[in-house]
This record gives C-alpha cells, sequence and structure tokens, in this order.
C-alpha cells in the first residue's frame, strides 16, 4: 500500500468480557493476542499513529458483555493513553454504530490496521466495512484470536485455527485487506 495518508491502529473488543466466559477464553486459538497487541500498540505510538480501542457492549441483556456488569472494559494487560481514540458499539463491526469513519476520515485517516478478538466476527467484519468505505485495510491476524465453534446437528465444529487461516485467506487472497504479522509489522517500521 504507497497511501501517503494517516494510518489508525484499530483493536477491535479486546475486552474483559471475553474473560468472564472462562472455558472458552482458556481455549483461545491465540494465547500471544495480547502480547501482540501491545507491540502493536507501542510501534503506532512510537510512529505518530492513532490508536483506537472500541469495546463491545450489549445494554440491558445481564450477560458478560452489558455495561452495567463492569465488563465492558479494555483488558488490564492493555494500557489505553489519554489521547487514544476509545468508542463502544454495539453492533459486530467498530462503524455502523459509532462515528469511527468521521473520526478517522477528520484526522485524515487513509490506512487502518485491524486487531483484536474474534478473528472470524468483529475483527474480520470491521475490516470488510472499513474496505467498502475506501480505508486501505491491514489485518494483522497473530494480533487477532477467537476461540472453536462446537458442533450442532445443523454444522460441524471449527477449530479456532481454522477460523483464524480461513479468515486470512479471504482477506488476503479476496483483496479486502493485506495480511500481516506482529513482528513483520514492527520490523519493518524500525527498518525504514
Amino acid at each position: 500500500m504507497t497511501d501517503n495518508r494517516a494510518t489508525a491502529l484499530l483493536i477491535v473488543d479486546a475486552q474483559e468480557s471475553f474473560r468472564q466466559r472462562a472455558d472458552d477464553w482458556a481455549r483461545t486459538a491465540n494465547p500471544q493476542v495480547l502480547s501482540n497487541i501491545s507491540r502493536l500498540v507501542e510501534d503506532a505510538r512510537s510512529s505518530g499513529e492513532l490508536v483506537v480501542w472500541v469495546t463491545h457492549a450489549e445494554p440491558g441483556t445481564g450477560g458478560v458483555f452489558d455495561p452495567e456488569l463492569g465488563f465492558v472494559e479494555v483488558m488490564s494487560e492493555l494500557q489505553p493513553a489519554v489521547d487514544d481514540l476509545r468508542l463502544t458499539k454495539t453492533t459486530i463491526n467498530a462503524f455502523s454504530s459509532t462515528d469511527l469513519e468521521e473520526q478517522l476520515k477528520t484526522r485524515g485517516v487513509g490506512t487502518v490496521v485491524v486487531c483484536g478478538i474474534r478473528t472470524e466476527q468483529c475483527c474480520e467484519t470491521t475490516a470488510r466495512i472499513a474496505g467498502d468505505l475506501g480505508f486501505d485495510v491491514v489485518f494483522v491476524t497473530d494480533a487477532t484470536t477467537t476461540s472453536s465453534i462446537p458442533a450442532t446437528e445443523t454444522y460441524g465444529a471449527v477449530s479456532g485455527a481454522e477460523l483464524m487461516q480461513r479468515t486470512q485467506s479471504i482477506l488476503g487472497a479476496r483483496g479486502f485487506a493485506a495480511i500481516e504479522t506482529t513482528s513483520g509489522r514492527v520490523a519493518a517500521r524500525v527498518a525504514a
């Protein structure tokens, strides 16, 4: 990508709500996700990029995404800074229920780097919508994670690793996003 406009790092749903599903979180497909997100945040800040924290809320549901329970907070290992943008969404993607598009365009952002939790849901959907809105999209798969989908009478089981690989393949091979690794992204900046 050769876009000279600003870049923003979007961290989607890296929130305490997921830890409340202890069995699910214990089986995460990528145990390094929080470490990789931290590296991306540090790199983005040192490059002067906008860091955007997006959390998901389901008000009034009484579940782990209900803000009243206190879990709709960025995971404790991750530290949003005062200058970072923080938004709360109520839809799968980070754009439809927030003013994220306006916030990015006002700041001259042309490229978004997507990472976070639920690779195939909120992260992938955010990446696709970002592309539809005209942003260049970078998807850092190893800074995302998900968990398996158990088999039911209707469909078969899919492992978290398979979901992550599927998302990476579709986004990359179909031109929805450039696929990068955390190490590759950080190393490219150091070399530049």
